[in-house]
């Protein structure tokens, strides 16, 4: 006789399977499968373990978890992720946003909290590299007097932030614009802030990342070049023209690189106040300036 196909021992099964298959986070990984599956919340599952599961959500379960033990990144299979308590839409167009780029979000929006009240109108920030959105929509969310606009170069990434942008009901305060970093954004030294989460892995650094990273992830929007730095090197001038004065530039690094980023921002002397912060496990991930007035 066969054996019983309950959620609880769907989610055993499989918790093992993804382990097997070297799975970060396999019991994780099974719950928010399955609940897509279900089409349920993940806490829905928790009180029904001795549900049986019908042939048909099985069968899309196996899919997903066959994607998933092969590399896919869970966000990609079910189409979002949670980011600044926030839900947003990512493909694979898109990085998918991770805890550490909320330590951009912290700082911009005590930077631009800091800010007095100006009378010609509501603040203006740029978000370079926005790929889903993400750091745009999470500071337009918590600074109301700000207005953004959210670039990148690829058209693919920003019709994801527009369906980002469109889903939490921003279109009018965050703008979308295809550009090389800034290059099309007027250089009329009027934005209070430039937050980016560049391309910033260097060509080594690409081998040693987890291959659901390096498999699936965009890396248009991954690598900085041979030494990681390149794409930030292009980017501190275009800021610096760009920034108003007290206006401050933001940065998410790789801690492999956050000397050479510092020493590259004490160089350039239309910026002061160079600063490091760092994330939960105490690594150096986001580095600040403030443009001098």
């Amino acid at each position: 006789m066969a054996e019983t196909w309950t959620v609880l021992r769907l989610l055993t099964w499989t918790t093992q399977y993804l382990a097997a298959h070297g799975a970060e986070n396999p019991r994780l990984d099974a719950e928010v499968l399955l609940a897509h599956a279900r089409g349920c919340e993940r806490i829905a599952l928790y009180t029904a373990f001795d549900e049986v599961v019908s042939d048909e959500i099985r069968s899309r379960f196996r899919e997903l978890v066959r994607q998933r033990a092969a590399g896919t990144p869970v966000a990609y299979l079910v189409g979002q992720r949670e980011f600044f308590s926030l839900t947003l839409k990512v493909t694979p167009d898109v990085l998918i946003p991770r805890p550490e780029t909320e330590f951009v979000v912290l700082a911009a929006i005590d930077a631009l909290k800091a800010w007095p009240a100006i009378a010609e109108g509501p603040l203006l920030a740029a978000d370079v590299g926005t790929g889903s959105g993400a750091i745009a929509i999470a500071i337009a969310r918590h600074v109301p007097h700000v207005r953004l606009v959210a670039t990148d170069i690829s058209p693919s990434a920003l019709a994801v932030a527009r369906q980002n942008v469109a889903a939490h009901h921003l279109e009018d305060r965050v703008a979308l614009l295809e550009s090389d970093l800034l290059a099309a954004v007027p250089p009329q030294r009027q934005l209070a802030l430039v937050a980016s989460n560049p391309p910033y892995v260097s060509q080594a650094e690409l081998l040693s990342l987890p291959r659901e990273v390096r498999e699936h992830e965009p890396h248009l929007a991954l690598l900085g070049g041979p030494s990681g730095t390149e794409v930030i090197q292009r980017l501190i001038p275009q800021a610096a023209e760009r920034l108003r004065p007290g206006g401050w530039l933001i940065l998410e690094v790789s801690p492999m690189i956050a000397p050479q980023v510092i020493e590259l921002l004490q160089a350039d002397d239309r910026f002061e106040r160079v600063g490091l912060r760092k994330d939960l496990a105490q690594l150096a991930r986001v580095v600040t300036a403030r443009r001098r007035d």
